[in-house]
């Protein structure tokens, strides 16, 4: 077990790094970028966005990881091959779809996210050109899915490399950014050069966008020619990709719940970021520098959960859930101690690891505190991801979808508000402006503290469902 254990989660913890740094490199570019922060703010709205164009994909690889990993489990490669080939299909197709939703609401996003002038134009721009990107996106991140759900996790990884290096040297290039280190010393800020951008394009948030697209695009002709080829006991067949009801059932049972409990989230989410958003220019973009920061720090903790998904799908395939327990419970006990390693160092160093980041005034002094309070509760983030993915591996996806909500709408979202202090800004016609009843200052650290409380929250919850039990009798 341990040695399974250790096969799925290396190369899910390289790529997912790996992964984050596709992100990463979007906002550090942005940051660096001299319009005062508008590109910054811009691409922070953007990654929420995008993040719902991922909604899709994501259900339909959880739905595609239950289904092949139980499939191998019982030697039924014909199933597995069905599910692979239905989720080729949905994948493009979906991913399509909601391009072209997206595209035709960008304008009024970027309106509700109170954008400054510079910010809307700059979000737009970036959204419209990612979105020629989203099917082949979406294909990408469906074949990693199901490749993992075979238990092949070096494929995927392979994927994010490629992707990684095209997208840092070609949005780099592109971009016309120099990379460098910022600090705050005495109110002021001091900034040094770490490396000089030689190329001459200076496309700015449009390089940005192309490479981004540019990436994925190659990582998805990737993984075309590996699913072809055949990985893990499962391969691509012509065949199999013309539309199979019973396949697209089984993957939207398990997939929907998954969906919704997604959807529920991010609509969450994207209320928190209407507030960053009214509490004014550069904390949005503060808000996303602290997020991409500590999105590092439970990459181990989404690495187990990944693994623990695989495997408790494998084990209750095989007919072992006891097993299954064992994974989970070894995999959560390795998750707490990296990311509590984590935690430590935001509390120690967040003013550095915000200056690598950008030189933006408003996220030099909004961002540190968000990240001393992230890293305060390490240790329930990292056992409720490890938690919550087991049980969605398992199939039992209703249970995740109703903690996921209810822990959302009943403690973050009100918590978050109370104590951000933040003034509710709306047009006229939807109430005007609305006075925040705790009588706090608008702070980026309040509402994280309120964020982090929900996460101690739902850590309990999906505890208590891994200990009742009814996730080893769920059916996909």
């Amino acid at each position: 077990m341990n040695r399974a254990i250790w096969v799925l989660s290396w190369p899910i913890l390289t790529e997912s790094v790996l992964n984050s740094f596709v992100g990463l490199t979007d906002t550090i570019l942005a940051a660096g970028l001299d319009d005062g922060g508008a590109a910054a703010d811009a691409i922070g709205g953007a990654s929420y966005v995008l993040w719902f164009i991922g909604l899709i994909v994501a259900a339909l690889g959880v739905g595609s990881t239950a289904l092949i990993s139980r499939a191998v489990g019982k030697g039924r490669f014909a199933t597995a091959n069905a599910a692979l080939g239905q989720t080729a299909l949905l994948a493009v197709c979906l991913g399509a779809a909601v391009a072209v939703l997206v595209a035709l609401l960008a304008a009024p996003v970027a309106t509700l996210l109170n954008l400054s002038p510079e910010a809307s134009k700059a979000f737009r721009l970036f959204m419209l050109i990612n979105t020629l990107g989203v099917p082949m996106s979406s294909f990408l991140y469906g074949m990693t899915a199901c490749v993992r759900g075979a238990g092949d996790s070096r494929t995927p990884l392979t994927a994010m490399v490629l992707v990684n290096i095209v997208n840092i040297l070609l949005s780099w290039t592109l971009a016309g950014v120099d990379l460098k280190t910022s600090s705050i010393v005495d109110g002021q800020t001091v900034s040094r050069v770490l490396l000089h951008n030689p190329f001459e394009f200076n496309l700015g948030v449009r390089g940005i966008a192309i490479g981004t697209i540019t990436a994925e695009l190659i990582g998805a002709l990737y993984m075309l020619w590996v699913v072809n080829r055949g990985v893990g006991g499962i391969k691509l067949h012509l065949r199999r990709v013309k539309p199979h009801l019973t396949t697209i059932a089984r993957l939207a049972r398990v997939g929907w719940p998954n969906f919704l409990e997604t959807l529920g989230m991010w609509l969450g989410n994207f209320m928190i970021i209407l507030m960053v958003g009214w509490m004014g220019q550069g904390m949005l973009g503060a808000h996303i520098v602290a997020i991409r920061i500590e999105g590092f720090s439970f990459l181990p903790g989404f690495a187990m959960g990944t693994a623990a998904a695989t495997l408790v799908g494998q084990y209750l395939g095989a007919g072992s859930p006891e097993f299954a327990r064992r994974a989970v419970w070894r995999c959560a006990t390795v998750a707490i101690s990296f990311m509590t390693l984590g935690g430590f160092v935001f509390m120690a160093i967040p003013q550095l690891l915000v200056g690598l980041l950008s030189s933006q005034p408003a996220h030099l002094h909004a961002a540190p505190g968000a990240l001393f309070i992230a890293g305060c509760v390490q240790i329930p983030f990292a056992a409720g991801l490890v938690f919550r993915s087991a049980i969605r591996g398992a199939g039992d996806v209703k249970a995740a979808m109703w903690i996921t909500w209810i822990t959302t709408y009943a403690v973050r979202l009100p918590l978050a508000y109370l104590l951000s202090g933040v003034t509710i800004t709306l047009p006229e016609s939807l109430g005007g402006t609305i006075q925040n009843p705790s009588g706090l200052e608008p702070s980026l650290s309040g509402l994280w503290l309120g964020l982090c409380i929900e996460i101690c929250v739902r850590c309990a919850l999906f505890a208590w469902r891994f200990f009742h039990g009814a996730w080893t009798r769920a059916k996909v």
